[in-house]
């Protein structure tokens, strides 16, 4: 009998352990399947190699999505510090492991005191100075701090600590930042903002001169210790606003102690096998889908690209973009305006109305589309983030204008944003507390049957959407790599329905669109930057777009 259970165990224990074997197998094969360059566990999509790096050591130390996506924006901060820092706002549009999504809008609002006529000063045209009436109430604090209470898991000080050490030794001045330095040049010698980046002769700091942010580390490390409240309530609070007024703004710690950011479930629309999750107005996300919808509606593929097919495509696309910008008036903050209009936008018979309207052989002139003229911008920065579990978050962030506002408080080192400016030619009226409307569309897809998700958005204020949309048209339909995707030229339909091709565009679809009577001028500089983290399976691809110079990190 001892023999015969002997044998029975052992019958039992083969199948098991080649059971095991099996699986071990199973697991090693589905990890080695990832091509070089793809990661198997995490990954963070920033404009700079040294951010990316951080929010990546920051998964790896275990941190949450959110936990990333906040050390790195705080790092951009001193990498970019002419796109976005605490002195504007952000939208995060975040995918919990239960797959809700889950949106928190910190963009920055209009001052209890705001000028009366502030609408009235529109410019004309874009400047890269503003002043000091167009400052918006910074939220970007108040959305870090929610969205680390909801979904952090490593301490908040934690998130601060590589950049406060970065900020007081002295980074080098990157080629992004270094491109855009000389627009300081019209800039008093004396100004805060000219001497933080200028050197003892007085000259403008040039490419990898090392550059200090001691103010802004000094207030970095009182927020990292004492919270959010230090910055909205606290002495930091105080002498920001005491530097604005001194300028002549209006911003008081009334603004600052009353600062409210929005929370909201992701609106959502399906394209084809995948869901989109982007934030509502005033966002652009709305807009974004509307030409997502009307686009899905020519069931694009490959061939969609290739001859007299890639000109057709190119056409619908511009004059979808044309009809997206007759909507722009609607992206307005819920609190101060009905969503009706925006909520329809996103429907898909509504892109079939629109649809019907669009022309294979020829465009219209600006009534047809119900277009209001208005500034185009260029600022803001984006992070997209996946984590171990499967979490996500895709983050936008912006003070606006290259530099926003050009005011930077000497007492604290924060540079101010310039965000009321967005209200320009979208509206007529507006009111204390209230959010500007926006291009930035941090959005997520996600693919249950493909087992697929994208974490995708842009920088490049007006250019955000061409940016989502045609990387996510290049990916999705057109049977590109993320790289290529973002990497592919683009065309650019601004404000006033004019086209722009970026260089290397087919020459072939320009020649044929300007036959077709598109206005078309060229453009200095494209500033459609795309920053995504795509998972398919067990394998992430993550690509920061090289018109930033960026790279993206992962583990």
């Amino acid at each position: 009998m001892p023999r015969r259970k002997e044998r029975t165990c052992l019958y039992i224990s083969i199948p098991v352990i080649c059971i095991i074997i099996i699986a071990v197998v199973c697991v090693a094969r589905l990890k080695q399947q990832c091509s070089v360059g793809l990661y198997n566990k995490a990954a963070v999509a920033a404009d700079s190699e040294t951010c990316s790096k951080i929010g990546r050591d920051i998964l790896k130390a275990g941190g949450s999505a959110v936990d990333g996506a906040i050390a790195t924006l705080v790092c951009t901060s001193i990498i970019n510090p002419q796109s976005m820092g605490i002195g504007g706002g952000s939208i995060f549009t975040i995918m919990e492991k239960s797959g809700k999504v889950r949106v928190i809008s910190c963009r920055e609002t209009v001052p209890k005191g705001f000028k009366q006529n502030l609408l009235a000063e529109c410019p004309e045209k874009f400047q890269p100075k503003s002043g000091v009436h167009w400052i918006g109430v910074p939220g970007e604090i108040r959305g870090y701090e929610r969205a680390h209470k909801l979904y952090g898991r490593l301490p908040w000080d934690s998130l601060f600590q590589p950049t406060i050490k970065m900020a007081r030794e002295g980074v080098p001045v990157g080629d992004v930042l270094a491109r855009f330095l000389p627009v300081l040049s019209t800039e008093s010698p004396e100004s805060p903002l000219r001497q933080l980046f200028q050197n003892e002769q007085g000259e403008l700091l040039k490419k990898g001169d090392i550059v200090k942010f001691e103010k802004l580390a000094e207030t970095l490390e009182i927020i990292a210790q004492k919270g959010a409240d230090a910055f909205y309530i606290g002495d930091i609070g105080k002498h920001l606003v005491s530097d604005i007024q001194a300028a002549g703004g209006a911003i008081s710690m009334e603004d600052l102690k009353s600062f409210k950011l929005s929370e909201s479930d992701a609106w959502e629309v399906t394209l084809g096998q995948y869901d989109m999750y982007f934030p509502p107005p005033p966002a652009g996300g709305a807009t974004l889908s509307f030409i997502l919808n009307t686009m899905l509606g020519y069931n694009l593929n490959q061939e969609s690209l290739n001859g007299t097919e890639k000109v057709l495509t190119f056409q619908r696309y511009v004059e979808a973009c044309k009809f997206s910008n007759g909507l722009k008036k609607f992206m307005k903050d819920p609190n101060f305006s009905s969503q009706m209009k925006a909520v329809e936008i996103i429907q898909k018979h509504f892109a079939e109305k629109v649809r019907a309207k669009i022309t294979s052989d020829r465009t219209h002139d600006v009534s047809y589309y119900n277009v209001t003229p208005h500034l185009d911008s260029h600022g803001t920065t984006h992070v997209s983030v996946i984590a171990e579990d499967g979490t996500a978050v895709s983050v936008t962030s912006t003070i606006n204008y290259i530099f926003g506002s050009t005011v930077l408080s000497p007492k604290t080192g924060i540079l101010l944003n310039n965000e009321l400016i967005d209200f320009c030619g979208k509206t007529d009226k507006i009111h204390a507390g209230e959010q500007p409307p926006s291009s930035m569309s941090p959005v997520i897809l996600h693919s249950p049957s493909e087992k697929h998700t994208v974490v995708i958005g842009a920088s490049g204020g007006s250019m955000i959407t061409t940016g989502v949309a045609l990387t996510i048209m290049n990916f999705l339909w057109f049977g590109k790599n993320l790289e290529d995707s973002i990497a592919a030229p683009v065309v650019y339909v601004d404000s006033k329905n004019i086209l722009s091709f970026e260089p290397s565009f087919d020459e072939a679809v320009v020649e044929a669109l300007t036959k077709t009577g598109h206005k078309i001028k060229g453009l200095r500089m494209f500033y459609n930057v795309v920053n995504a983290v795509s998972k398919e399976e067990n394998c992430i691809d993550a690509v920061s777009d090289s018109r930033k110079m960026g790279k993206a990190a992962g583990y």
